[in-house]
């Protein structure tokens, strides 16, 4: 089974476990890390996630992968937070966050740039729209390389942390 395929299977066995739990998922990668396969679950919950509940989800998920996984190498299953900078990647994400700041890359340049940090505003037929620098910015889904909350104390595009201008 190709690592696409896999994801694909892990989100259609994770997400209701996830949401019959109370909790939500986030995101699901399957990659080799350190010469080894690691199948990563994030999940969250209103409120914030614990350790206490990686390790409870970790242990409703793996046996239902053990069931329902046709996954020929053997991985290690790891459950995670989405932290500060957590990704937007589903629909539901970007209505859920409309209003917070967020970053986003793009796969070729939209107005000239690679990368924006502003407002989110939301999605509107499959393009997302923000507000960066008092101007609104749309971008089509399919250029979208990565979307994230913005962690708040980020530098903005072009500056550097302590304020001065990139170069």
């Amino acid at each position: 089974m190709n690592r696409q395929r896999t994801i694909e299977s892990v989100w259609e066995i994770a997400e209701p476990l996830a949401r019959t739990h109370g909790y939500d998922l986030v995101d699901v990668e399957f990659k080799k890390e350190a010469g080894r396969w690691v199948l990563r679950a994030t999940v969250d919950r209103p409120g914030g996630i614990s350790l206490d509940d990686c390790q409870a989800f970790s242990e409703l998920l793996s046996p239902a992968l053990d069931l329902r996984l046709p996954v020929a190498e053997r991985y290690v299953l790891e459950v995670a937070s989405p932290g500060l900078d957590r990704p937007l990647k589903r629909d539901a994400d970007y209505r859920r966050f409309a209003g917070r700041q967020v970053e986003v890359r793009t796969c070729s340049p939209v107005d000239g740039r690679k990368r924006w940090v502003g407002k989110l505003v939301g999605l509107e037929d499959d393009v997302v729209v923000l507000v960066a620098a008092g101007t609104t910015v749309r971008i089509p889904r399919p250029q979208v390389a990565r979307a994230r909350l913005h962690f708040e104390g980020e530098p903005e595009p072009g500056r550097r942390r302590d304020g001065r201008v990139k170069l």
